[in-house]
């Protein structure tokens, strides 16, 4: 079967220099023919579900083995945090995926479709990818689906990824159409954490060459990409309301990359990031955090290292004063006690598991439980490179 001719109907794209069309927009482009083999392959990557290495039967328990311990919380206005503590694995630190599209060692590329990029590591040193970076270009800004590490000269890698700029498929401005030049930001909702984390990801085969069609995964690729434009426009009215100031970009209205660099925006993330940035700065145990909005646990974040975590903490913090300013004037309670936030860590490692080969050398494995879900990232030797916790 002709999967471009599959897909086709549900998929279309605005000529240059049409009028935009809101509702015609909101439809990932049309995937044009793919001739190219390396091509074809990424761009079946979003409606491929590759022959997975694991089965989706009960798997052992989850690997939680290290000892974390808990500390906080911490709260500046409606925004609490905590600190996971625990023991850093040896070895070097990964530049992340910010570090090295700024030193022009990693090139993170278009390939016509809106749901799938590659990303290539041309350079000598490993590098982190975190879910959530939201990658600022192209033809669309995205948002990346999965956590993963890029080996040195890894060649180029398929990756699922979300559009986070619906009225655009050009060049903007002086930027290339055809890649990506820069990852500062990461998606400041949860909602669209939820969306991209738990869809069908782009992956490796057993033979690594082959790619197993599944339209049902493409339909589901479709259905939340549609949710996380919702999203983007819902965060993007909340914070123009709490900031009595359209933070919408007249260079693109859509983007919530160019949304996230509005001056009062930037100026109401300072308090926050003041207030609560030096207290995850300060121990060298610290390995990840937790997150509260309003009094409701929402997020945490755990790597190997406290190194790799003082590089994503700013960051990651960032987003979190973001997603915390559109939400202010909802219904508060009282924040967790450290004790409940090491609960809600165990509750989400023993959800359903099932595990899905990312690249030859990279895993994620997902757990889904009634009110969390879990992601770990690992190695093919077995150990972890990134591990997240979501709140539905």
């Amino acid at each position: 079967m002709d999967v471009a001719a599959a897909l086709r109907p549900r998929l279309s794209v605005r000529k240059r220099g049409a009028t935009p069309d809101r509702k015609a927009d909101r439809r990932p482009p049309r995937i044009p023919t793919m001739e190219n083999r390396m091509h074809r392959r990424a761009l079946l990557a979003i409606a491929a579900v590759a022959a997975p290495l694991f089965s989706l039967s009960a798997l052992s328990p989850a690997r939680g083995e290290e000892a974390y311990r808990v500390s906080g919380p911490f709260t500046h206005a409606n925004l609490t945090v905590y600190f996971v503590h625990g023991a850093s694995a040896a070895g070097p630190v990964p530049l992340t995926l910010a570090e090295a599209l700024a030193a022009k060692t990693v090139r993170i590329a278009e390939t016509g479709d809106v749901n799938a990029l590659t990303m290539e590591n041309r350079g000598d040193r490993e590098v982190f990818v975190q879910s959530g970076d939201i990658v600022k270009g192209g033809r669309q800004d995205r948002v990346l689906s999965v956590s993963l590490v890029l080996p040195p000269h890894s060649g180029a890698i398929p990756i699922t990824a979300f559009c986070v700029e619906h009225g655009r498929w050009t060049r903007r401005g002086n930027e290339d159409a055809s890649h990506f030049a820069s990852a500062a930001a990461a998606v400041p909702s949860r909602a669209a954490r939820l969306a991209i984390q738990s869809a069908p990801v782009a992956g490796m085969s057993a033979d690594a060459d082959r790619a197993v069609t599944n339209y049902a995964a493409a339909s589901d690729i479709a259905a939340r990409q549609r949710k996380v434009w919702d999203e983007v426009e819902r965060v993007q009215n909340s914070l123009s309301g709490q900031l009595r100031a359209p933070v919408a970009s007249p260079q693109s209205t859509s983007s919530l990359q160019l949304a996230l660099e509005n001056e009062k925006l930037k100026q109401a993330q300072k308090d926050y990031v003041a207030a609560l940035e030096p207290a995850g700065a300060g121990a060298g145990d610290i390995i990840g955090y937790a997150f509260a909005i309003n009094g409701k646990l929402d997020s945490a974040e755990i790597y190997p290292s406290n190194a790799l975590f003082r590089k994503m903490w700013s960051k990651l913090l960032t987003a979190n004063a973001t997603e915390a300013i559109a939400s202010r004037g909802d219904a508060a309670a009282t924040p967790p006690a450290d004790a409940d936030v090491a609960a809600f860590l165990k509750a989400a490692e023993r959800g359903t598991a099932s595990r899905q080969a990312l690249t030859r050398a990279v895993e994620l494995e997902t757990r889904r439980g009634e009110g969390t879900i879990y992601l770990e990232t690992r190695r093919a030797d077995g150990s972890w490179v990134h591990r997240a916790y979501v709140a539905k």
